[in-house]
């Protein structure tokens, strides 16, 4: 049970989440309070005034972990696991303690630019979750894998479902006539146990690093056992196990042959292009919600981020069922389709009832990525863990900051004349995800085909 590294995810989550409800909120504050909301024309300046604070926080945040994020996933490689996944806490640790300060003293808001930059320099999420993500597999089997991730992912959605339900409740307790500081407290003690938690109880699964000694001695204790097979395994016996030997060099064959570099190559590129698509649908919905006619309050904003975070348990339930007959590639397909259709309806929302039927439609919106992770890592030796996801990670970050400044751009042009706009933009890119996927789908199930047809 000390190799289980989903206290950390839910402790951290649970953190996250408060910030996130925390930091939206005290922007929404410092802008509201240099501002008059006498008319609508204002109204729309404060939307766009919390939408360029976020264009640029993303960026800094987003653009910062790249170098720090893989010289972390090489040290997690090497066997330092533990560093690779404490540095990111410490980062988001600060983080909190400065919004405390913020919401404590009444700082100004463009103080949290430079926790930003610290916090990625830390490595933030993009060092983060690789960290995570390689822990869950080494603590995994091959047969097992995209079950655990998605497992380790629903254990990140139900944290933040909990976080984000009793956010804005949280918020609006005032400590000296000033909101939100007993949120960041929260946060604060949430991050101190996940920190103390890595560093005295959880214990790193086994991890195969590849050196030149180790190798020699394998292969020398590799030939010995062959030879004492060899002289004592009778002559029926050892027919049988050369006939599994060659069935399994076969399989073995097949398998590579399923994930060559253009498959690994297009598996990237569709996983880079669906998390672009996801991130910028949550970014424009942090604003979309805060705006007519939804103009929701801080319980509504924390009642909104739970129903977003349901989506990781009802999607955690669908790999579960679905793997019983279903593939890993369909099941990324499904999702793909259950967040375009989720999309679509949240381009028209304009009561809230509306904004929860669209997270409804978008239940299996988070199977895509895990489940490409976990195809990847079938791919990949247990020593390449980290670097792998560590540079998926880091491709996903960078598109992914670069497409949610373009939708949230979109959604300032767009704002008079129809806010929704952006969600149809998204919906195409996620329409567009869909190809590589099905291409490699169309392979897959060609060569399968063709190798039954063979044996």
């Amino acid at each position: 049970m000390r190799t289980w590294v989903e206290p950390v995810v839910a402790g951290s989550q649970l953190a996250s989440s408060f910030y996130e409800t925390g930091l939206l909120l005290a922007v929404k504050g410092y802008y509201n309070q240099t501002s008059t909301l006498s008319n609508s024309s204002s109204e729309d300046m404060l939307q766009k005034s919390i939408s360029n604070f976020y264009i640029i926080y993303n960026l800094i945040i987003k653009l910062t972990p790249l170098p720090s994020a893989y010289i972390l996933a090489k040290i997690g490689d090497k066997g330092k696991r533990k560093i690779a996944l404490c540095v990111p806490l410490v980062g988001l640790f600060i983080s909190n303690l400065f919004l405390l300060f913020v919401n404590l003293w009444d700082w100004p808001i463009q103080v949290m630019f430079g926790t930003a930059a610290f916090n990625g320099l830390c490595g933030w999420f993009t060092a983060y979750w690789p960290a995570v993500m390689a822990l869950a597999s080494l603590d995994s089997s091959a047969k097992r894998r995209s079950l655990r991730l998605i497992f380790t992912e629903c254990t990140f959605g139900l944290a933040g479902f909990i976080g984000s339900l009793i956010s804005g409740h949280i918020f609006v307790y005032q400590v000296a006539n000033h909101p939100g500081i007993l949120l960041a407290c929260c946060s604060l003690a949430s991050y101190t146990f996940c920190l103390l938690y890595v560093a005295f109880i959880l214990k790193t699964p086994h991890c195969e690093v590849n050196t030149k000694e180790d190798t020699m001695s394998r292969i020398a204790t590799a030939q010995a056992e062959d030879q004492a097979d060899r002289e004592e395994v009778p002559t029926e016996r050892s027919s049988l196990i050369n006939s599994s030997s060659e069935n399994a060099t076969h399989g073995q064959t097949y398998i590579t042959a399923s994930f060559s570099k253009v498959t690994i190559y297009l598996l990237f590129l569709s996983a880079i292009l669906y998390n672009s698509a996801v991130n910028g649908n949550e970014d424009v919905i942090n604003f979309f919600v805060l705006k007519k006619p939804l103009s929701w309050g801080p319980v509504e904003v924390g009642y909104g981020n739970a129903a977003a975070y349901m989506i990781f348990i009802t999607s955690f339930i669908g790999v579960f069922v679905f793997s019983r007959c279903l593939q890993d590639l369909s099941m990324v397909i499904f999702g793909m389709f259950s967040f375009f259709v989720g999309v679509l309806v949240m381009a028209f929302v304009r009561w809230t009832y509306l904004y929860y039927v669209a997270r409804l439609a978008m239940m299996f919106s988070l199977i895509p990525v895990p489940t490409i992770r976990a195809i990847l890592s079938k791919a990949t030796k247990e020593s390449t863990y980290g670097k792998v996801f560590a540079v998926l990670q880091m491709t996903m970050g960078v598109v992914a900051v670069a497409t949610s400044t373009a939708f949230i751009a979109i959604y300032q042009v767009t704002l008079d004349w129809f806010s929704g706009f952006s969600f149809i933009v998204i919906s195409i890119v996620t329409f567009i995800s869909f190809i590589p996927i099905s291409v490699i789908a169309c392979k897959t199930y060609t060569r399968k085909g063709s190798h039954k047809t063979q044996e």
